[in-house]
């Protein structure tokens, strides 16, 4: 694993969403979303603001209930644990309205499944007036209308942006280093992977890996030659041909019961 965050563009359109919900004029609402479908580069943007402003994080699992929600913020911001979901709530808020750090809350589409989950990111937000920006898949902004009172809080729904060939030629500076990946190829890439950094990044290293098998540094679309992209749709289901003796068998006729 590498611990490089390449500058692409859905990090530069995520910090420029906490830019200016961060600096928002008074009165405006402090949440917003930064949505897209899954393997776009969501999180890896989220890990850059999250080090570049020093903001709160927490990543929302599936199975989280209210009380370790709510837990799991105390222990990302540093807190002492305190019993009860409303004493949880004053701390943090008091923290967040204190600091002035930016809480981000990442697969925030798990908080929609859940009414109370949802409820205390407003209240979160409203006890502090602080920054939140909820991260998540492609229907976020759609399931936040369920709660027009969250809903209307949102001062921007940010769309992630899919891989493009610049991109994917930073990426290949970082996850291909040792091995040149040309302009034919990266755009043959991109095309296939349908604009998922997660599958542009493992095509990426699928053709470093066929370069150096090879032995050469250099990988282009002659060399990758017939073999397929990591598109993200499942492998065929393969046929076994019958061998010559089992054509030739003859079928079995069924036999009716007799009376």
């Amino acid at each position: 694993m590498t611990p490089n965050i390449a500058p692409l563009r859905n990090v530069a359109a995520l910090t420029a969403l906490v830019d200016r919900v961060h600096d928002r004029s008074m009165g405006l609402p402090g949440m917003a979303v930064f949505y897209g479908p899954s393997g776009w580069g969501k999180t890896t943007a989220t890990t850059f603001v999250t080090n570049e402003y020093g903001a709160y994080c927490v990543q929302v699992l599936s199975c989280w209930t209210p009380s370790y929600f709510l837990q799991s913020i105390m222990k990302e911001i540093g807190l002492k644990p305190v019993r009860g979901v409303p004493a949880m709530v004053d701390a943090i808020a008091a923290n967040l309205a204190r600091v002035d750090r930016p809480l981000i809350i990442d697969d925030a589409q798990y908080l929609t499944k859940n009414k109370k989950l949802i409820e205390l990111a407003r209240d979160l937000y409203e006890a502090s007036q602080t920054t939140l920006i909820l991260v998540g898949e492609e229907e976020l902004p759609q399931h936040l209308t369920k709660w027009e009172n969250i809903h209307n809080r949102q001062l921007a729904h940010e769309p992630a942006l899919a891989c493009n060939l610049s991109d994917a030629t930073k990426l290949a500076q970082i996850y291909s280093p040792t091995v040149e990946i040309t302009e034919d190829l990266l755009g043959a890439i991109v095309e296939a992977s349908g604009g998922s950094i997660r599958r542009v990044v493992t095509n990426i290293d699928r053709a470093k890996e066929t370069a150096l098998s090879r032995g050469t540094n250099h990988a282009d679309l002659a060399l990758w030659g017939t073999r397929d992209f990591e598109t993200g749709q499942p492998p065929a289901v393969r046929r076994v041909a019958a061998t010559p003796a089992q054509a030739s068998r003859p079928a079995l006729k069924a036999i009716g019961g007799q009376k």
